[in-house]
């Protein structure tokens, strides 16, 4: 039963993070981008029930919320504590690819040095904000990237934080690199 070590708000206004003091999802991150993917989760389902919640990401001791604009997070933020508090812990879950995870050949060493950039250097900046991105696509140097969590809504992700990755990936990795969200 995960239990709420914390309340953190992201730097997107319409998304709040959750820091757990019990895993909710194991090895790879779970994003739920609407109440139809989330059937699969009873923790996702249950926080698409509760109402003005268009999104759910989990990865390891984070849960992060996006909501519409109809409520206040001092209106939603007691409506979404008990289905939080009562879900299991996933800490005795095996970790499990993830569902949808990107067709993108994950030997090409192109590709390799972008993971190893991304793991290094951006998802974490990412996941202190609540959210993170997955590789979509490759078409010779330009990369498809998916925001998830806090990011797919926020108004920054397709301006200064896109500008970022790509910057960071133009020195690190290839000059040439061109980034896009789908």
């Amino acid at each position: 039963m995960p239990k709420i070590a914390e309340i953190e708000y992201t730097p997107n206004p319409h998304a709040v993070k959750f820091i757990l003091k019990e895993p909710v999802a194991v090895g790879f991150p779970r994003s739920y981008p609407n109440r139809e993917i989330a059937e699969a989760d009873p923790l996702a389902k249950a926080l698409f029930e509760v109402g003005h919640v268009v999104s759910v990401f989990m990865q390891d001791k984070i849960l992060t919320v996006t909501k519409d604009e109809e409520l206040t997070w001092n209106d939603l933020l007691p409506k979404l504590a008990p289905p939080i508090r009562s879900a299991p812990s996933a800490a005795q879950e095996a970790p499990t690819p993830r569902e949808g995870s990107p067709t993108v050949d994950e030997n090409d060493p192109f590709i390799q040095q972008i993971y190893k950039v991304l793991e290094d250097t951006i998802m974490p900046a990412l996941a202190a904000d609540g959210g993170g991105l997955e590789i979509v696509g490759r078409h010779d140097k330009q990369i498809m990237i998916r925001y998830q969590g806090a990011c797919m809504t926020c108004p920054s992700g397709l301006t200064g934080t896109l500008m970022a990755i790509e910057g960071i990936l133009k020195k690190e990795v290839d000059p040439e690199i061109v980034v896009i969200t789908v």
